[in-house]
């Protein structure tokens, strides 16, 4: 929204043909100050101890955040509030219209910290790459598994750009959104400090709305935060008498977490992922039996025990382990954890497990050892609930080491992944070869029946992956289709 001037000499030359506009922008500007002068939009509390006899109304709208402009959608929410507060004020009720601004939270804070990301990375005014630079240099980097990808499904789109790229379009950068809010270049370096967000915008909130004709009382206007020290008063009282009464509590719980700003992230607060929250995870501990080749290393540093820790959706299936996956190219860590004990996973993982204080120093994983998925093949392990007193770590090609702790535990039951990669690796010597996996990590391993699942019985995995024909654990999308059979029925 912005302010609508009166009607300048040069609109009044076009009188013939904005006439009847240019009219009403004439009534409109003549009652704005009449209602000025008057002060036609103020509303004084009845004296201490007597009543309002004519009826009073009070409202107001959700604070606007001020991190940039009012817009339409603005206009458009609060329209209704204010036919409501001149209904009743013809009515001759006593009505109150007061009007906030929002400017507590990380919103503001993650623009100006943005903002002076792209100062510091690009200058000052900032020389952003180019769209041409950005595809050249994208061109340059080699894509990993280029060589080993088929041809390309006519189907699908495939473009040159990323999704990321995709989506970014001018305007993207916080230097350019300032911009095109009619911030001058030369001022816009100012907004690297939050509290300038405070002092800049609400005004020019205030002078939209006073432009709508917006019935508010503005004498009682006012911003949140602390820089406001009558509404944090407000607001702590608010707190502090629903603590004594028992209503709230200060505690832990689980929440999208910034390492950036040490604070929660809500979706409001994120630039993307709006609707994502923590995904739960059972983190199932399979203690090393041996401490050979790489582990070795860690020496006193183990006396508490070395465990993999396998992150799975589905702890119930536990009675059906054969084996555990471990990525041969990922990247792992011997990580310090509680009671002397040593937890080996990615450093992703790690890293979320200490902010919910799983080790030593919250907030900082102390990597005892780096590892490859390789350094883990063939130890021997021992999992709760397992049938068999030692399992093995195989190799896994499919794992993403970007979810959970790059760590699997192997259901093969009810897996078709798991049934179909410890079936390729029972059928080729040349693939146990290749990892270095010895026949007794693998072959005396079959499938253990667990959940009896109507229409597949209880290897419903197996009987799927052969029921679809599905040759190995590459046939991705057959397994794709054997996966929601399984674990949709």
């Amino acid at each position: 929204m912005s302010s609508t001037p009166a009607p300048s000499e040069a609109t009044e030359a076009k009188e013939g043909s904005f006439a009847r506009r240019d009219l009403l922008l004439r009534i409109q500007a003549a009652a704005q100050q009449k209602w000025e002068e008057d002060k036609a939009f103020y509303a004084e509390p009845a004296a201490e101890g007597q009543a309002c006899p004519e009826g009073k109304f009070f409202g107001n709208f959700p604070y606007p955040y001020m991190n940039g402009l009012l817009h339409l959608g603005h206009a458009f929410s609060l329209s209704k509030l204010e036919f409501a507060s001149a209904y009743h004020r013809l009515c001759g009720k006593r009505v109150l219209f007061g009007q906030g601004f929002h400017c507590t939270g990380m919103p503001i804070k993650a623009c100006a910290d943005k903002l002076d990301r792209e100062l510091a990375t690009y200058g000052c005014p900032p020389k952003f790459p180019t769209d041409d630079e950005e595809e050249q240099a994208a061109a340059a980097a080699p894509a990993a598994g280029d060589a080993s990808s088929g041809p390309a499904d006519p189907t699908k789109f495939s473009g040159k750009k990323s999704k990321a790229q995709s989506k970014k379009g001018a305007g993207a950068t916080q230097w350019e959104i300032l911009m095109k809010s009619g911030i001058p270049p030369e001022d816009i370096p100012q907004f690297r400090d939050s509290a300038h967000w405070l002092q800049y915008f609400p005004p020019l909130a205030e002078r939209d709305l006073r432009a709508m004709g917006c019935g508010v009382d503005w004498r009682r206007s006012f911003i949140t935060t602390d820089m406001n020290p009558y509404y944090d008063s407000f607001v702590r009282w608010q707190f502090w008498t629903l603590k004594r009464q028992g209503k709230v509590v200060k505690d832990k719980r689980y929440a999208v977490f910034s390492p950036l700003d040490g604070q929660p992230c809500a979706d409001h607060d994120r630039a993307s992922g709006e609707g994502v929250g923590p995904q739960e995870y059972t983190l199932v501990k399979m203690r090393v039996l041996e401490l050979k080749g790489k582990l070795a290393e860690l020496g006193e540093a183990a006396e508490g025990g070395v465990f993999l820790m396998a992150a799975t959706l589905r702890p119930e299936t536990m009675y059906g382990q054969t084996n555990c996956w471990a990525l041969p190219e990922g990247k792992y860590g011997a990580y310090k954890g509680l009671n002397g004990e040593v937890y080996v996973m990615t450093y992703r993982s790690a890293l979320n497990l200490s902010y919910q204080e799983r080790t030593p120093k919250r907030g900082e994983p102390e990597c005892l050892l780096e590892l490859t998925g390789q350094d883990l093949m063939g130890l021997p392990l021992t999992a709760p609930n397992c049938p068999h007193e030692r399992i093995y770590v195989l190799p896994l090609l499919t794992i993403l080491t970007n979810k959970g702790t790059g760590i699997v535990t192997s259901v093969p039951s009810d897996s078709p992944d798991d049934y179909t990669a410890l079936l390729d690796l029972k059928k080729k010597p040349k693939l146990r070869e290749k990892y270095g996996i010895a026949d007794e990590w693998v072959m005396p391993f079959e499938v253990l029946p667990i959940i009896d699942i109507p229409g597949f019985g209880d290897c419903a995995a197996q009987v799927v992956c052969e029921l679809l024909k599905v040759q190995s654990q590459n046939d991705t999308a057959k397994l794709a289709e054997a996966k929601g059979m399984v674990y949709l029925k």
